[in-house]
């Protein structure tokens, strides 16, 4: 299936019934009264997030949504039915805005979290809510109100727990491969990653973590070049980046300095946060260097860029140093929940 991170939808709460104009007529009871009963209440409309949907590729076809009516009021004080609520299911990490006003309105990260984003109309009175004492036979009812109409605007983001970036054809699909269940396109040519593919990666019993692989970026990236605008957001909800460089030189327009400095020049001009985020950098195709080469290079680039985080050399074809990464992220990972559970 094409993913999808956009979809715009029109959503209709359902119109309130009618209330009902009816007086009670039966044998040998004259003068009965009215009787016209209340109408039903629209339904309303929700949004739920649902495990296991990973795009909003259905809401390319279908775009409008529209909650039950309420039923209308009936005779011998009769309630109209009220009309069933409607839920539509999207993926957890769903982003919900006010196309008109740009408001997010709702942001969806649990499973079976719900949002109601158009409610229904209120019920209409019968004839019999009007009886008083100075008025026994009542001829006026009340209509029921029109449910919500909003334009929304679906963004969804990745949930994921480290977030792999660098330029085309550092390696990212090939580490995402080699560590994880996801089988995402390798071949030797530039965005052969189209969409984020998302791979988990276990460590054991109960230890796991989530890897989004990203389409490679290039320079312009935050101003629209590229995939990278479409797919920048979705580093926003990552705890981690695995910032990747090719250290062999072989198949890059440009040098491990000038590829780890274009890719901080786009993240800071995306968003500050997405700059600040933690960030470690990972050097792939060690395979390709001489043993004794691969330390005094990456001692050499991180110089030059005065790079003081973590770093990591590994080789995603032959795997080595990739399960040591892991067991690092891993533990960085826990390491973090047990900080946000303390707060």
């Amino acid at each position: 299936m094409k993913f999808v991170d956009e979809a715009t939808i029109t959503v209709f709460g359902g119109n309130g019934g009618n209330g009902c104009l009816s007086f009670r007529r039966e044998r040998f009871i004259p003068m009965g009264g009215p009787d016209g009963g209340d109408g039903g209440d629209g339904g309303s409309v929700f949004l739920r997030s649902k495990r296991g949907i990973n795009t909003l590729a259905d809401f390319r076809y279908t775009r409008s949504f529209k909650a039950e009516r309420g039923g209308d009021g009936g005779g011998r004080n009769k309630t109209g039915k009220s009309g069933k609520d409607l839920y539509i299911d999207i993926p957890l990490g769903t982003e919900i805005y006010d196309h008109q006003t740009d408001e997010c309105i709702g942001d969806l990260t649990r499973d079976e979290q719900t949002l109601r984003v158009a409610q229904g109309g209120f019920h209409g009175l019968g004839n019999q809510r009007f009886k008083s004492s100075t008025n026994r036979a009542p001829r006026k009812t009340s209509k029921g109100s029109e449910g919500d109409i909003r334009e929304l605007r679906l963004e969804l983001k990745l949930l994921a727990d480290v977030g792999l970036l660098g330029l085309p054809s550092v390696g990212k699909s090939s580490l995402i491969t080699a560590v994880s269940d996801a089988r995402p396109k390798i071949a030797d040519y530039p965005f052969t990653t189209l969409h984020p593919n998302l791979g988990v990666v276990r460590m054991g019993p109960m230890r796991s973590f989530v890897m989004a692989d990203l389409p490679g970026l290039i320079e312009g990236a935050a101003e629209g070049h590229g995939l990278g605008i479409q797919f920048l957001k979705h580093l926003t909800r990552c705890r981690l980046l695995l910032h990747m460089i090719d250290l062999s030189d072989r198949g890059q327009d440009e040098a491990p300095v000038a590829q780890f400095q274009t890719i901080d020049r786009e993240l800071a001009k995306y968003a500050d946060s997405l700059a600040l985020k933690d960030r470690w950098l990972v050097f792939n195709k060690t395979d390709l260097l001489l043993p004794e080469q691969v330390s005094s290079r990456v001692q050499e680039i991180c110089q030059e860029i005065e790079w003081t985080g973590p770093v990591f050399t590994i080789s995603s074809v032959t795997r080595h140093g990739t399960e040591a990464l892991c067991n690092e992220v891993l533990n960085y990972i826990e390491a973090r929940e047990q900080t946000d559970q303390q707060e």
